[in-house]
Order: C-alpha cells, then structure tokens, then sequence
C-alpha cells in the first residue's frame, strides 16, 4: 500500500487531501480476454473499524466522482458517523484515481486500457476490504448512480457480507434506454477530430464540451427545465447552466469517461459466472436489507424499473422520492431535502 499526499490526477482540479493506494498486482478480468496490469484501487477510510470489523459502510464512487465527492454523505451527529462507523471510500476503475486509462503504462495506457466490468471493480474492492482492511462484515453499501449499481452487484456478489444496501438513481442492470442515452455523449466526444481514436496529443476539448452539453438535458427533467430550477443553482440562463457542464467536463480525461462508459453500459448483476444471466435469480440472491431510493423523474433510472427489481428482492422498500430535479436530485450535498431523506433511510438500515 502507498499513500500519496497532494498530488493532482486526471477528474479533479483541487489537490488531493490524502489517499491511500492498494496494489493488486495483475488482474485477470470478467471477459477472460485481458487482464489488468498492475492494477490499483485509490480509497480513502474514515473512523475506525471495530473489534467484531462489522461497523463498516462502504461507498463506492459514481460516474464522475470521487472519494472527495462522497464526503457530503456522512459526518459527526449523522446517520453515518465516523465516530461510529469505519466508512471505506472506493475509486471507480477509470476515474483517474484508481487505474485508469490515464495512470496506466503501455500497453494499456490510454485507448488500450482493458475492458473492466462492475464485476472486476467489486471482485477487487472485496479484495481490498478482506486482505488490507480485514473487514469481515458490510453494515452498508450505499450510494448514487453508477455507484448504486455498485451497491446491487455487492448485494448479489458478495451476498453473505452485506448487510444493508441503500441504493439511491441507480439500477440493477443498465436499461436499454439508459444504454442508448450513454452513447449520445460517446458519440459527441469522438466525432472531434482531436479525438484521433483515443490517441489525442492534446484534450479533445470540442469533444468534452458536446459530451458535457449532450449529457446535461438528461441529468434533469422537463419539469426543471421548464420551471427554470437552473437559477436555484445560480444560473441566470440555461444557456450559462449548459456551459457550465461544458466547462466541468474540460478537466476530465477522455478516455477515463469513455471507459467508465462502457462499464455502466455493461452492468448487470446477473451477466457472470455466478448467475449465468438470470436476472431474476441474481436479485433473489440479495438477501441484505434494502431500501431502494429513485427520483420520480430520473430519466436515467425510472421508478418502474426499481419497482420491478424490488419485487424480487426478499427483503426491500422502494421508497420513491418526489422531485423535479431528475437524476441530479442526488447529487452530493445538492438539494437538502433529499440528503434529509438519505440520512434517515441511511439511520434505520444502520439501526437494524
């Protein structure tokens, strides 16, 4: 394990306060095709884990975020404590913290960076949490978007560690609506001639701005939009709210979004040797407690789908949280309703 201490890597413009890094050595990965080199895990802890190592609660990272990102989820006097709890935040494959097409050596640096699965993450974070940190027990698996998908795949792979999941905008399994948005910023990223099949000599800069423009009308809903919720945000215009995400998206590495890309397109907690696609009986499997928290207008991850999921599920509540902020009601620290909300869901699955 190292530690690194105000360093800056690719996805995030503020110099890191302290992480550490867990060497996992060589990887052989889901598809059997590849495996990844010299792979590492960027995480960083909070509070101390106890004598019976079951007061953990892990939070995997979403899309776009990271370690630093996730840190609005817990603090003293909340649901998750660190004075009471061992909180574990763990990097994304791709998010430029843990190996990434822009950390990793050839031949895989890059556009070569292999093809990694929420299966592989998971597999190597279960790693992580039993061979470094010696944690025997999961009191939680939380958290939004792709790291709500994270949540499930834990659940169903690991499902004798988990105790609770709270997965919060996310799935199971990405939807063919869902696959179909993602290639939309795909699409816009490489139709820049910078792009030059992922071996730009420079940032594809046209290339972010249409993936952040692109991406941004689904983070939403139509009813924000419409109602102008973008000033609440402190944009005059929807025009400044849209290159806005233009601009954020400038920090990030090309390939990085790519590759985390073709990871949320490809998860689905039955496509492994475990469950041999049997979706069903992937989420029969979960036998954590759960309560599935979607936005009643995320376009990414509708209510009908969680529905359906927690249908299956031995043990699950789909608690339905109503909103015209879409997908991004979710967001860390964005709007105080729905953090209230999580807390609370987040104090009666810690509380049993």
């Amino acid at each position: 394990m190292r530690t690194l201490l105000n360093e800056r890597v690719a996805g995030d413009r503020a110099p890191i306060q302290g992480y550490n890094i867990y060497e996992l050595g060589d990887v052989p990965l889901q598809s059997g095709a590849a495996v990844l080199k010299r792979a590492q895990l960027g995480y960083a802890t909070y509070g101390t884990l106890n004598s019976a190592a079951d007061n953990a609660v892990l939070l995997p990272t979403f899309y776009t975020g990271t370690h630093i990102r996730n840190e609005p989820l817990f603090g003293k006097g909340r649901a998750i404590d660190p004075a009471r709890h061992f909180v574990i935040s763990i990097n994304l494959f791709g998010n430029g913290y843990s190996s990434s097409p822009s950390n990793s050596r050839a031949p895989q640096d890059g556009p070569r960076f292999p093809q990694v699965t929420l299966f592989d993450n998971v597999a190597c974070q279960h790693r992580l949490l039993t061979e470094r940190l010696e944690v025997r027990r999961l009191a939680l698996v939380l958290g939004w978007s792709m790291a709500a998908m994270q949540a499930y795949q834990w659940a169903a792979q690991y499902p004798n560690m988990v105790e609770a999941i709270l997965p919060y905008c996310g799935a199971a399994r990405c939807s063919p609506i869902n696959h179909a948005f993602l290639d939309g910023p795909k699409a816009a990223l490489q139709a820049d001639a910078a792009w030059n099949d992922g071996n730009y000599l420079k940032p594809p800069q046209k290339g972010l701005r249409a993936f952040g423009r692109v991406y941004a009308a689904w983070a939403y809903s139509h009813d924000f939009f419409r109602d102008g919720l973008y000033r609440d945000l402190g944009f005059a215009t929807l025009e400044d709210l849209m290159r806005d995400w233009e601009e954020d998206h400038l920090k990030w590495d090309a390939n990085n979004l790519l590759a985390k890309i073709w990871t949320w397109q490809h998860g689905n907690i039955s496509d492994n040797p475990i469950y041999h696609g049997d979706f069903k009986r992937a989420l029969r499997s979960i036998s954590a407690r759960a309560i599935v928290m979607p936005c009643s207008s995320d376009m990414y991850f509708p209510p009908s789908d969680n529905a359906a999921e927690v249908a299956d599920m031995r043990n699950a509540e789909l608690r339905i949280f109503q909103s015209t902020w879409g997908h991004s009601v979710a967001s860390p620290g964005r709007v105080p309703a729905f953090q209230r909300a999580l807390d609370e869901a987040a104090a009666e699955l810690l509380g049993g």
